[in-house]
């Protein structure tokens, strides 16, 4: 049995901390602001003409804001990236054949502000390599799976020849919408970059009712 003698000299319990209050809740509509206003920069601009004080200004939103979110721009862009491609593994890149994927990619390939960012990205390739990096984590390795996927499904189907192989005709394609972006106007419109990826397809052996069926629509 404890006496009074066994609590004499012990330190009296103190009372558990009150729970912290919360902190100001993140605003998502800032996010977005600012994370739109980086992307605008990093197309009009490019990485190594925008700043965050043009981010902050541009998002109407004070540089503290900004700091809060990202520490530096490096990280901002890296975000801003990301956030673009947000959407890039939906169902919708599983396309059932070939004429869907190369109606997907002119309509794409078609759209003035997407092909501007893609040339500054791989812009950025030996100044902010972390760009691209986001960039083919974000879109690119997913994407470079559903072209292959479509071109074996093609290769199945006769459409290529059945020596073909999806990771080369893969990569010739992806070169070949770099070459597009470089030396063909943005105001390029779906169906003349449909006819050109086609045309680079023929020369691998697309089979020609594939051919004729794209041209007669």
């Amino acid at each position: 049995m404890k006496t009074d003698n066994d609590h004499q000299g012990r330190a009296p319990t103190a009372p558990a901390p009150a729970p912290k209050a919360p902190g100001r809740p993140r605003s998502q509509e800032a996010d977005e602001a600012i994370l739109t206003a980086a992307l605008d920069l990093l197309i009009e601009r490019g990485a190594g003409h925008t700043s965050i004080e043009q981010v902050a200004r541009r998002a109407k939103v004070t540089r503290a804001t900004v700091y809060r979110r990202f520490p530096t721009l490096t990280d901002l862009l890296v975000r801003a990236v990301e956030w673009e491609y947000r959407d890039a593994h939906s169902a919708a890149m599983d396309w059932p054949d070939l004429d869907t994927m190369i109606t997907a990619w002119a309509e794409h390939l078609s759209t003035p502000r997407a092909r501007k960012l893609m040339r500054r990205l791989y812009g950025t390739v030996d100044d902010l390599p972390e760009l691209l990096h986001a960039y083919h984590q974000a879109h690119g390795s997913h994407h470079s799976l559903a072209v292959r996927t479509a071109l074996e499904r093609a290769r199945t189907a006769g459409q290529l020849p059945p020596t073909s192989d999806p990771d080369i005709l893969q990569q010739l394609l992806s070169g070949a919408a770099l070459q597009h972006l470089a030396a063909h106007p943005d105001t390029t419109g779906a169906q003349e970059v449909k006819a050109y990826f086609l045309a680079v397809l023929g020369q691998t052996g697309l089979s020609t009712p594939l051919l004729q069926g794209s041209t007669a629509r």
